[in-house]
């Protein structure tokens, strides 16, 4: 890349054209991919009868005869909706690893987790990840994009007469229609050199985001280009025309000896709006790095994007459309029938337009034949047969069984046996897709605590759900997040359902093994017994353990700012041990002088309370 001086004085005008044919160069280089998934996209939605054109659009086909029929019967909408209904279990519990051994290592891994938990419900990931999904399923690869916002955040005051926001984080799910790498033969975001990030925005956004106005106009967000025609065909995809747009290319580069940073350059329509380095400090150990990360559903060993399962089931979808619609038309002419008429004999408009109706009376002409149906035979034994090999094949190459796509028993499968194994072999189709998942996941997480440790400049409060499924909020700096070694304590979600989560829970609670040393269960115990099998409310609404666990957990929170009492009604044993808990759990509250004597003199009232409530009343006999 030519390097461009800023005493130059066409030195945006330069950098402007370079952008801009660098992302023509990409555009045409992976033009073939997209048109690949524009007609993924079209079979999904129902429009099976259409092809890329030479022109390198995707447009219907015309019917051979007027008489054919283009009935669609989609195998291909049911077979994605049941592997994203399966891939919708993938959403593995996060934690991070200690550094060390060490006290503070184990304290500031625990604040980290909390970040990362704390912030997955908060932006509501687990809808971003359903989104991302969806375009990896149909297109073969999806993208993540995890930026820090700030216009987000709690409103932390208007000193120069505008709202100053401390800022959070935010994850987008983008297709990739709008990634251009540098090459196609890089197999992995690592092995990029500069990628684009290229998207339509209304001119108005434009202006509010860069501070600079452009021009606008109907740009096609598929094939990011300015539309021709705003024409919407049976085969078009419906919304693929935005008007009053324009083109934003962002184009990320790598650091290097010339940009030791990394850079970002960013054009707007024809104008040059912004450049500057990278922005984050998102790498490993904390270096600059792109902002994105790659999900594919099925992975090439050659190319940058994978390859979606509808690619495999397109011929399938269409040697089906054909036999069915061929069976149907040879049906037509069982029940309809083909009428042979002698030349002259009749009027054959009328015959065209009526038909032979029940009870019809045809007058033909003397001397002549009647009009005869002629004998059509009966439907061909091939064409069910084919209809039933086409169906095996959707199986055995989409790796989704009738069992969970139709919820039909084979009726091979005699015994419950049989039915564990067709699931567990679906399942086992699906795993390198959900690992997928899960390492994107992993990539996410450690992107999100890098970024909150570059921006948490000062302490920050979050709140999280507690044990007893009320809201804990703790503090942290930068300081405290020294650890991203995210692991998952989850197993494999996709093998492991939650009805044999709650059938594995009961015979472990048949065993004894749940009981403690006077056999019985404990009320922690029961607790998350109840949230395993789905009714974690169940306890929390009338248990008064638990309307004293959490008494208690409030208490631990106010003795960061005043001095708490005991109460008659408390029950002293479970203030005692919470109040316990809290102080060895290494919190950084928990380690502030005042907050740590406030509680030790608490638990010594309670301790008092206990011993006097346990001493027997004078005169009072058993």
């Amino acid at each position: 890349m030519k390097l461009l001086k800023k005493e130059n004085p066409r030195y945006e005008e330069e950098l402007v054209k370079e952008i801009k044919d660098d992302f023509l160069l990409r555009q045409k280089e992976r033009r073939e991919l997209e048109q690949q998934w524009r007609l993924n996209v079209n079979y999904l939605m129902g429009n099976q009868y259409c092809e890329i054109t030479p022109s390198g659009d995707v447009d219907e086909e015309e019917k051979y005869y007027f008489w054919q029929n283009r009935n669609v019967y989609n195998h291909i909408a049911p077979i994605v909706e049941t592997r994203l209904a399966k891939l919708s279990r993938v959403r593995p519990v996060m934690s991070v690893r200690a550094q060390g051994a060490e006290d503070c290592d184990i304290k500031t891994a625990k604040i980290a987790t909390n970040v990362l938990n704390s912030s997955y419900h908060r932006i509501s990931l687990d809808g971003v990840i359903a989104k991302a999904t969806l375009y990896s399923e149909v297109f073969g690869t999806s993208f993540y994009k995890i930026v820090w916002n700030n216009q987000k955040g709690k409103n932390i005051g208007a000193p120069y007469g505008e709202s100053v926001y401390e800022g959070d984080i935010e994850v987008l799910a983008i297709s990739p229609f709008e990634i251009y790498p540098d090459s196609l033969f890089r197999t992995s975001m690592d092995e990029v050199k500069s990628i684009i990030h290229a998207r339509a925005m209304h001119v108005d956004d434009i202006e509010d985001l860069y501070g600079v106005r452009v021009e606008g106009g109907d740009v096609d967000v598929f094939k990011m280009d300015k539309a021709q025609s705003v024409f919407f065909g049976k085969a078009r995809i419906a919304g693929g025309i935005v008007h009053d747009n324009a083109i934003v290319i962002e184009r990320y580069e790598r650091p290097s000896k010339a940009f030791p940073n990394g850079r970002v350059i960013t054009v707007a329509g024809d104008k040059l709006v912004a450049v500057s380095e990278l922005p984050y400090l998102n790498g490993t150990d904390f270096k600059r790095d792109f902002p994105f990360v790659k999900q594919d559903s099925i992975t090439l060993p050659t190319c940058f994007f994978g390859v979606s399962i509808i690619d495999r089931l397109l011929p399938l979808q269409r040697a089906y459309n054909a036999i069915k619609n061929r069976k149907h038309e040879f049906i037509n002419r069982l029940s309809m029938g083909v009428v042979a008429v002698e030349d002259g004999s009749i009027d054959t408009d009328e015959l065209i337009e009526e038909g032979l109706s029940p009870g019809k009376v045809i007058v033909y002409r003397q001397g002549s034949r009647p009009p005869q149906i002629m004998n059509a035979g009966s439907v061909p034994l091939d064409f069910t047969y084919e209809e039933e090999r086409l169906s095996d094949e959707f199986i055995s190459v989409s790796g989704v069984s009738e069992v969970s796509r139709s919820s039909a028993i084979p009726e091979n499968a005699t015994s419950g046996v049989a039915l564990q194994v067709l699931l567990e072999q679906d399942e086992t189709r699906l795993n390198s897709t959900a690992e997928e998942i899960k390492r994107a996941i992993k990539q996410i997480a450690k992107q999100i605590i890098r970024l909150f440790k570059q921006f948490s400049t000062t302490t920050r409060m979050m709140k999280i759900a507690g044990e007893s499924q009320k809201a804990e909020v703790f503090y942290f700096s930068s300081s405290d997040l020294t650890s991203d070694d995210v692991i998952f304590d989850t197993e494999n979600e996709i093998s492991v359902t939650p009805a044999q989560k709650k059938s594995a829970v009961l015979e472990i609670f048949a065993t004894g093994l749940l009981s403690g040393k006077d056999g019985k269960i404990d009320d922690r115990t029961k607790t998350k017994i109840l949230e395993i099998m789905g009714f974690g409310s169940l306890d929390n609404a009338n248990d008064l353990t638990s309307l004293q666990i959490s008494r208690a957990l409030k208490e631990n929170l106010d003795a960061q700012t005043k001095e708490i009492s005991v109460e008659e009604f408390d029950d002293h044993e479970v203030h005692i041990v919470e109040h316990t808990r809290y102080l060895l759990s290494g919190e950084k509250s928990a380690d502030d002088e005042k907050t740590k004597g406030r509680l030790i003199e608490h638990i010594r009232k309670h301790k008092m309370a206990k011993s006097i409530e346990n001493q027997p009343i004078q005169g009072v006999t058993e």
